[in-house]
């Protein structure tokens, strides 16, 4: 397979916005509380953090842009990327350790005829892309990178010890949405919001919610899935009406009752690892054990010139 490296630092704007829009889930507001009751929550006496909790995440990098040639004079364009996920455990005494991280080598192209790239720092597994009749070439590629990075995170969470460091694990917290396969014990950690769910009547409630309580538990359904889900707000400076405020989502599997336990014991786990504005841009969203498990997969990337090299010496053999 012939191919050959683009020039152009993919540093500059190679990573898109994969944003697939509004959401067309059906919701259910009474799942905890009827509507006409709904108000912030404050948490629910007697639950506490459980001992151990385990963070996943991913992270991902464009290594270089690069063209598949796919012969009479013709080429598709392509992404090299590397990408890794892991897990963190965290206690209650304040301890934290690396779990699990896994890396990966990817080569997203929408050419029929992908193939490995074989380099001297590692090889880029094939991928092969069908092109989005609405989408972009490099959003296109940018997605199936995404959905690599997801597979992984999902591997890895499913692969999480039952207990460690002495304790059971009580709590695993993803960042971002969960995945449509059942994790137990799971909860989904979203940070920023792009959809609506709430009627505009009910908006007002997760703006007034104080720190550390939390909507009731309502339902989200689709085709495909159903989940549950609620706002909670972390510890955070007086700012903007939704400053601080997380959705937080677990799988309907186990019901209402379920979700409701699960929603009770997000609140008192999750505002301890809270970021701060002084020490993370992103507070407190950014929990620490998040920020700290993409800090170690980062390192775990590679160096970007070395495979940049790599890359080239491959494209030119």
């Amino acid at each position: 397979m012939k191919f050959s490296v683009d020039p152009w630092d993919p540093s500059y704007g190679t990573s898109l916005d994969t944003e697939l829009g509004a959401s067309t889930a059906e919701v259910a507001l009474d799942a905890e509380l009827a509507v006409q009751r709904w108000q912030p929550l404050d948490p629910t006496p007697g639950v506490e953090a459980p001992p151990t909790v385990l963070f996943v995440d991913g992270v991902r990098r464009i290594d270089a842009q690069v063209w598949v040639d796919e012969g009479a004079g013709t080429a598709a364009p392509a992404l090299c990327a590397s990408y890794a996920a892991g897990v963190m455990c965290c206690c209650v005494d304040g301890g934290a350790h690396l779990v699990d991280a896994r890396v990966q080598r990817g080569l997203f192209s929408t050419a029929p005829a992908v193939a490995d790239i074989v380099t001297a720092a590692g090889t880029y597994a094939g991928t092969h892309t069908t092109p989005l009749p609405d989408r972009p070439p490099m959003q296109t590629l940018s997605l199936a990178l995404q959905r690599s990075l997801a597979a992984a995170e999902v591997l890895v969470a499913l692969d999480r010890p039952t207990e460690h460091g002495g304790g059971d694990i009580a709590l695993t917290v993803l960042d971002g949405p969960l995945p449509h396969r059942p994790l137990p014990r799971a909860i989904g950690f979203i940070k920023s919001h792009r959809d609506t769910y709430l009627p505009a009547a009910l908006g007002g409630i997760v703006a007034a919610l104080g720190r550390g309580q939390r909507t009731p538990v309502f339902a989200l359904r689709q085709p495909r899935w159903e989940r549950f889900t609620w706002y909670l707000r972390l510890p955070a400076a007086p700012g903007a009406p939704w400053a601080g405020v997380v959705r937080v989502e677990c799988a309907a599997d186990g019901g209402a009752e379920r979700a409701i336990e699960l929603a009770a014991l997000s609140q008192v786990t999750l505002v301890r690892f809270a970021s701060t504005e002084y020490k993370d841009a992103r507070a407190p969203q950014n929990l620490y054990p998040i920020a700290g498990l993409e800090r170690a997969l980062r390192r775990r990337l590679g160096e970007p010139a070395l495979l940049y090299r790599a890359l080239r010496r491959a494209a030119a053999a």
